[in-house]
């Protein structure tokens, strides 16, 4: 009734049935599942116990067959991490509590969160009462108290956290947060990283880990010396991916921009890949402002999905999910149940208001057996992708269309085999001479 791990189970064949050229799944081969922990609340970004997963949702062997499903499908599984700050109803932070109602204050709990007297708080940063004069930082909400990374007890409790989730077989993680683990201090924050992803790869070296570093892409380069981060300057109406789907900005601006942000990325570490995206669950949907009856949602995604790195689809952005914050101002309206317009009984979250009626592009059984929808477009874009591996991993060589506003394109170079993609954002056919380029 709320989006379970049994209900995933279910889906699977709908991401991928393990045989590509079947094309009756999307070809999707990875997953990315938001908190699955035990958490007090419906997000489930304050973690109750790292090592559960919240009856909600099912159980730890529910997990666990959940991986090795995926893993015959050829689907990889990364889990949200969410280190920055756990439940108030946490074990450690219920600990701390007693130890200093009971005047224990040599308790080692008091050394995993961040407790400052009044004359400690430091300027910019937010704390709420806690015990006798002490106070906890909590940058997002009264109940996420901030961990404090400088414990070595807590970076053990990490370390054995990982530990529990590769041996259940996730290939890796989503972070949360990371420029918050160290409230903006950019610096600390990397070395940080650095340590946790010298302690992932001692227990899984090909771990996939990806970080939500939300910041211009200058300051996102730097957390690159740590792990893949999303790239939020592609993302939302306002970025590169929309922008020019929307012919906005020209396609030679667009190749220019993603040539010129993996030569950043790369100058900090030179295997360092692009995680390009249109949006995400904190964000309004993408169809909303990219529109699928005009093509435009297509062409964002041709523009995404066909480029070096590895892409994140929403949920729901195949089929053309709509879903703002609306007036309420509810990141509930961003994540509404899946279309999946068989009779499912998955419920949207608690809070939502989304009026269901404004979803006008149809279900995934709506769009199933018509070729022009938007549903059979993304598997098309996905399975030429998969079929050009060039495309997501070769050397980027952009090419210069002087004088075109709505067309433009790049070549790309892996193992001796090199191919070209090429994008006409207009609405009029476009003729090429590609000898004189």
């Amino acid at each position: 009734g709320i989006g379970d791990l049994r209900g995933i189970i279910n889906r699977l064949d709908y991401l991928n049935d393990g045989d590509f050229s079947s094309g009756k799944s999307l070809g999707v081969t990875g997953l990315w599942l938001m908190p699955i922990m035990k958490s007090p609340s419906y997000h489930k970004y304050d973690v109750r116990d790292y090592k559960s997963v919240d009856p909600s949702y099912g159980t730890l062997d529910d997990f666990k067959e959940l991986t090795e499903k995926a893993d015959e499908r050829g689907i990889n599984i990364i889990i949200d991490l969410v280190l920055n700050h756990t439940s108030i109803y946490h074990e450690w932070f219920r600990n701390a509590r007693d130890a200093v109602r009971d005047g224990n204050m040599d308790s080692p709990y008091l050394e995993y969160y961040t407790f400052v007297t009044q004359e400690e708080k430091i300027p910019g940063r937010t704390y709420y009462e806690f015990e006798g004069n002490l106070f906890y930082e909590g940058n997002f909400s009264d109940q996420m108290p901030e961990l404090n990374m400088d414990s070595d007890l807590v970076r053990q409790e990490i370390i054995s956290i990982l530990e529990f989730w590769f041996d259940l077989g996730v290939s890796g993680f989503r972070l949360d947060a990371t420029k918050y683990v160290y409230y903006n201090e950019h610096d600390k924050n990397v070395e940080f990283w650095n340590w946790f992803m010298t302690e992932v790869k001692k227990i899984k070296p090909d771990a996939y880990v990806v970080g939500e570093t939300w910041s211009p892409d200058i300051q996102i380069a730097t957390y690159y010396e740590s792990f893949s981060n999303f790239d939020f300057g592609m993302a939302q109406s306002e970025g590169m991916i929309a922008m020019t789907a929307n012919a906005v900005e020209s396609v030679n601006s667009y190749v220019t921009y993603i040539n010129q942000y993996r030569n950043l990325i790369t100058s900090v570490r030179e295997d360092a890949i692009l995680q390009p995206f249109i949006s995400n669950h904190d964000m309004n949907r993408a169809a909303g402002y990219l529109s699928v009856p005009d093509g435009r949602m297509q062409m964002a995604a041709n523009l995404y999905i066909w480029s070096y790195g590895t892409p994140f689809l929403y949920y729901g952005e195949e089929i053309g999910m709509k879903g703002s914050r609306g007036t309420e101002n509810t990141d509930a309206n961003r994540r509404l149940a899946m279309l999946w317009g068989d009779k499912d009984n998955v419920e949207n979250p608690a809070g939502s208001t989304y009026d269901s009626d404004r979803q006008t592009n149809g279900t995934v059984k709506s769009q199933l057996a018509d070729e022009n929808s938007i549903y059979n477009h993304y598997k098309k874009v996905i399975l030429l992708r998969e079929a050009n591996p060039e495309i997501a991993r070769g050397t980027y060589t952009p090419l210069e269309f002087n004088g075109y506003q709505n067309f433009g394109g790049f070549l790309s170079t892996y193992q001796n085999s090199t191919v070209g993609v090429f994008h006409n954002t207009g609405m009029s056919d476009v003729v090429i001479d590609l000898s004189l380029y």
